[in-house]
């Protein structure tokens, strides 16, 4: 059975690769300068903003950001998982992508997956060969013709028909006992029991799951088909079934429609939440090609991390009755932690008896898509108008309610530009400061974290904490351990995406060198700990200079930990180039950990050079004189946050501080005097 991809065969690949090759066969690049430029592939744009640098084997849109080595250009533009982009970055150059052997209890699991994803697809194809073949499709064809659906439509999302009977699939796919457990096993068949509730070994005692219904192959992020939703063509109940949970298939982790989605825009810029599958295929049907839907399940954390991995900006577009405002509201819950500054949420409640199907049919594409830009309410408004129903925000009783209700909801808003706003928009409405706000908020979590330890003992306080977003998804891949490879940092679970938040730039503390001019004044620049990371990914030999990690492995900062590990990595692999650097990330942490670092790499503060009268280029700044300002700035925020601790230490019972302690404090003290 394959295993894992060895890391050195990855860097070697890199550093064979010509990123330039492999991006002009797919999209005209023209020379500028020493790099190559062309217009974004990933977004529209009239005039280049896409930079690809031979030198550093590194491409960057100034645009829309996308950025990345070789492997990276072919899982976006191909649209490619990580390990098919290096299979197929290795075909092209005629090499051959080695595995390494899998540990006993891996292999097996691995097995077990891959004959379920085989498995699965074989099921696809029955299904769709019987809505073209079976004696009963013409029940299914008429039903979906009357729904307004094409041929073409049906086959981009593989519908198919389950026919009436306990046994089609069964005798189909499952000729043994073992193959029936299989079809148990991937949720497609169901085993008959006894009487006396035991139930029955063979083959014989199966069931197909699915029986006489429209069949919808539900696709993971790299196109396999995990397990299946059927909607009822007669009386029966329910009338919408889902696979249940299989080891290949988790519903709260999967939308349908997201590959579809994915296969039908180059970029996706928004996505569009509805309810069912034939609300996706009917605007799908007329040309809205990036609607998903939840399976069976409220949309929760995971639904939302995994749409804003595709898209900024999310519209959930549900029915206007009972039900529809309150998977809204579940929604907007959930949406909370997940708002970081940049992302986009809005929320379009249809008249009570429509859906996305029926009032597509009704005004068309063209129209429904005017609705959704004229109509759906931004998060902020939604939020608010929902909370105040029934509220006199005239009366103070009313504004304390609505305080009541919505601080707590605020506070799981992520640092942020986005939580300011939100907050300032509460004490418009309330009248309250933010200092009383907060107030409102710590009594409200605790009374609501008391009753709930009250009720149930082991209860944790509902209290979101900013400090360490959620966990990303695992990729696709389990791609080699730490142990495995001998050179790895710890796993990075907790990066913040790349902002631009810059602070305000202060005069070097260092004296410029002839090498490094100095730097207009009130230029900006990256905080120091980003600066230290996007120091160290384009000059790798600075990590040597750093004797001892410990103090920002244990930091609280996430960037600074962040540091550490690349630190590790590259005293491990000082030969790691930036190219190399992102294809090993990108490996072991993932493409959103990757993303952060590429984003950093191409930051015009560490990337800037001026042009000399010979025709050779140089930096714009001196990289060590650089590195050692930013760890100066850093001792220096920590010393002061020392001497703080300090004085409050003093201030509360002065006794208590050494003579050492004593010393230190009056030495700055003196200073700031």
């Amino acid at each position: 059975m394959a295993g894992k991809i060895p890391q050195y065969f990855i860097d070697d690949l890199l550093a064979r690769a010509d990123i330039v090759e492999t991006i002009d066969s797919r999209v005209k690049l023209r020379k500028t300068g020493k790099n190559y430029s062309a217009c974004c592939p990933f977004h529209d744009e009239k005039t280049p903003s896409f930079s690809v640098s031979p030198d550093k084997q590194f491409y960057y849109c100034f645009g829309c950001g996308a950025s990345g080595n070789a492997i990276g250009f072919l899982m976006e533009y191909d649209r490619l998982p990580f390990p098919e982009a290096v299979e197929k970055l290795a075909a092209g150059m005629g090499l051959e992508v080695p595995r390494e052997q899998l540990a006993p209890g891996q292999e097996k699991r691995q097995r077990e997956s891959q004959s379920l994803y085989q498995l699965t697809e074989k099921a696809v194809d029955f299904y769709r060969q019987q809505l073209s073949s079976h004696p009963s499709a013409g029940r299914a064809v008429a039903y979906l013709r009357q729904r307004g659906l094409s041929g073409e439509i049906a086959r981009d999302f593989a519908i198919g028909l389950a026919p009436p009977g306990w046994d089609n699939l069964l005798n189909a796919l499952a000729d043994t006992a073992e193959k029936a457990d299989q079809l148990e096993l991937a949720g497609l068949a169901i085993r008959r029991q006894d009487s006396d509730g035991q139930t029955k070994p063979g083959r014989r005692h199966h069931y197909d799951r699915f029986r006489d219904r429209i069949m919808f192959p539900i696709r993971d992020q790299r196109g396999r088909a995990i397990a299946f939703g059927g909607r009822v063509l007669g009386d029966e109940k329910p009338k919408y079934l889902n696979s249940p949970e299989t080891p290949i298939f988790h519903k709260s982790r999967e939308l349908y429609g997201l590959w579809e989605a994915r296969q039908a825009n180059r970029e996706l810029k928004r996505l569009i939440v509805v309810e069912g599958y034939m609300d996706v295929v009917a605007l799908a049907q007329h040309g809205i090609r990036c609607a998903v839907a939840t399976l069976g399940t409220a949309c929760g954390e995971e639904h939302i991390q995994l749409a804003f991995r595709h898209a900024a900006e999310i519209v959930f577009c549900f029915d206007g009755d009972k039900a529809g405002r309150s998977a809204a509201h579940r929604a907007l819950e959930a949406a909370l932690p997940q708002m970081q500054d940049g992302r986009s949420l809005r929320f379009l409640l249809l008249p009570e008896g429509e859906d996305p199907d029926t009032l597509v049919r009704q005004v068309g594409g063209e129209r429904f898509e005017q609705l959704l830009d004229e109509q759906a309410r931004p998060l902020e408004d939604f939020l608010f108008d929902l909370l105040g129903e029934g509220i006199n925000l005239q009366t103070m009783d009313g504004r304390a309610r609505l305080s009541k209700l919505a601080g707590p909801l605020l506070d799981q808003l992520p640092d942020g530009v986005y939580r300011q706003l939100m907050f300032q928009q509460l004490a418009a409405r309330t009248g309250l400061d933010r200092a009383t706000l907060e107030e409102v908020i710590s009594a409200e979590l605790a009374r609501s974290a008391k009753a709930r330890m009250q009720g149930q003992p082991h209860a944790q306080p509902p209290t979101a904490d900013r400090s360490s977003p959620p966990p990303r998804e695992a990729e696709a891949q389990s791609w080699p351990s730490p142990a495995e490879t001998g050179a790895a940092p710890p796993p990075m679970e907790d990066i913040p995406p790349a902002d631009d938040s810059y602070g305000q730039m202060r005069e070097p503390a260092y004296p410029q060198t002839g090498a490094a001019p100095a730097r207009p004044r009130g230029q900006y620049r990256l905080p120091a700990e980003r600066m230290l990371i996007a120091l160290l990914l384009h000059h790798p030999q600075l990590a040597q200079q750093i004797e001892t990690l410990d103090r920002f492995r244990n930091n609280s900062h996430p960037d600074l930990r962040l540091f550490a590990a690349l630190v590790e990595l590259l005293q491990q692999r000082p030969d790691y180039n930036l190219n190399q650097l992102l294809g090993y990330w990108r490996a072991h942490h993932g493409a959103d950990s990757c993303d952060v670092l590429a984003q950093l790499a191409a930051s015009q503060l560490v990337t800037g050079a001026r042009q000399l009268a010979q025709g050779d280029t140089q930096l714009e700044y001196d990289p060590q004189a650089e590195f050692h300002d930013c760890l100066q700035r850093l001792e220096r925020t920590e010393q002061k946050a020392r001497n703080r601790g300090l004085l409050e230490q003093l201030k509360s019972s002065g006794s208590q501080l050494s003579p050492e302690q004593r010393a230190l404090l009056a030495n700055w003290q003196r200073k700031r005097e």
